[in-house]
């Protein structure tokens, strides 16, 4: 309980304040942010393991979903534990090397994911655009190459984040009114010039990133459209749509989330503060929950193997 002795003007400790506003209500609070990550952590665990116990699934399209699933537990995972007990236990402390630590890591895993939906988007456009070659372009080892190159653009995009944060001096105010280390609201407790930080890491960054892999996914799925649309069997049309769908479905709400926030949080003025963290952490959560779910239900060869493996549990 040593977080409730710090002070404000402790210059080796930040102190995350939870929800502003709303902190007598944090206890109630806390009840879906901790279903959701319990809900997210069984789905991406429950993925993981029958992927990797199958081996009719070690295919490209399941191991892109185990890199999936893996950065939705660690995005989930960088949030809110801490979340939970700043709202149970009143832990609000924070030292600064962690605060940039779990900065980093976040929009780290955060930027991963998002190459991993781009890769995603070039394994549904081989499967349908050149079938006879799929085994052959994406080999095993090729995913493998395509997650490590994925992992170094996401630290060479975000070191300089945490780096140039370091850079700045904290006066008196160490207080951020987050339930994470939220890099626009630690440059915004500096009482140095933060135009770099909230300019070059802010909305550019996040537009550079999201709109480069975006765009590579529209090129992916209008090459896919001009696929399908050449063939001339409904059925054959429903088929290809349908290996699609539950990847659209993930992008719908890993994308939409991410930009609903960042967008309103830079230009949304009229919100209330409580709103924008709220949604901050929400895009953090649900996106991990639902993701799971939705492959779970759309992909029929993974949904049979859990159907499977729970019924070999429930036997004994």
């Amino acid at each position: 309980m040593a977080a409730l002795n710090l002070t404000p003007s402790d210059p080796s400790t930040f102190i995350l304040m939870g929800i502003p506003g709303l902190e007598a209500a944090h206890i109630w609070i806390s009840i879906p942010f901790a279903t959701f990550y319990i809900i997210g952590l069984l789905g991406n665990f429950t993925v993981l393991f029958v992927i990797g116990k199958e081996q009719t699934l070690h295919k490209p399209m399941y191991l892109l979903l185990c890199m999936l699933a893996v950065t939705d537990i660690a995005t989930s995972s960088s949030v809110v534990p801490k979340a939970l007990c700043i709202f149970w236990f009143n832990l609000k402390g924070i030292t600064v090397g962690g605060c940039l630590t779990q900065m980093f890591f976040l929009h780290t895993v955060a930027v991963m994911h998002s190459t991993v939906l781009v890769t995603m988007a070039f394994d549904r456009y081989i499967a349908i655009c050149n079938p006879l070659r799929y085994a052959t372009i994406l080999t095993k080892g090729r995913i493998a190459k395509l997650g490590l190159v994925g992992l170094i653009k996401a630290v060479l995009f975000i070191l300089p984040m945490p780096l140039l944060l370091n850079t700045l001096p904290f006066c008196s105010n160490h207080v951020i009114p987050h339930t994470h280390c939220e890099p626009i609201a630690v440059a915004k407790i500096s009482c140095g010039d933060i135009t770099v930080n909230r300019m070059t890491y802010g909305l550019m960054m996040t537009l550079v990133i999201m709109g480069s892999d975006l765009t590579l996914i529209a090129v992916s799925y209008s090459l896919i459209t001009r696929a399908v649309l050449r063939i001339s069997s409904k059925e054959a049309h429903q088929k290809a749509l349908n290996t699609c769908t539950a990847h659209i479905c993930v992008m719908l709400t890993s994308y939409t989330s991410v930009l609903f926030t960042t967008l309103t949080h830079r230009f949304g003025q009229g919100i209330a503060p409580h709103v924008h963290i709220i949604l901050a952490d929400l895009s953090f959560l649900v996106p991990p929950m639902l993701n799971p779910i939705i492959y779970g239900v759309k992909t029929k060869e993974l949904r049979d193997k859990v159907f499977k493996y729970a019924y070999v549990k429930s036997r004994y």
